[in-house]
C-alpha cells in the first residue's frame, strides 16, 4: 500500500492543496475547507489501499510475484 501511496502522494496533496485552497477563497470557511481537506487525504489513503489491492490481484491472475 505505501508503495502505491508514495507514487501519487506529490501530485495528490497538489489537487488536495489547490481545492482547500479554492474553497477557502470562495467560501471564507475555514470550517468548510479543512472538511474537504481531511476528507481528501482520508481518500488518498482508501486510494492507495484499493489500488494496491488491484494491483496484488492482478499479479496473482498473471502469475508475476507482488512486491510490497
Amino acid at each position: 500500500m505505501w508503495k502505491q501511496y508514495k507514487k501519487t502522494f506529490s501530485g495528490m496533496q497538489v489537487i488536495i492543496g489547490l481545492v482547500t485552497l479554492g474553497i477557502l477563497l470562495w467560501r471564507h470557511a475555514w470550517d468548510l475547507a479543512g472538511v474537504f481537506f481531511i476528507t481528501m487525504q482520508i481518500g488518498a489513503v482508501l486510494g492507495a489501499l484499493w489500488g494496491a489491492r488491484l494491483k496484488n490481484k492482478l499479479d496473482r491472475t498473471t502469475g508475476e510475484v507482488a512486491l510490497r
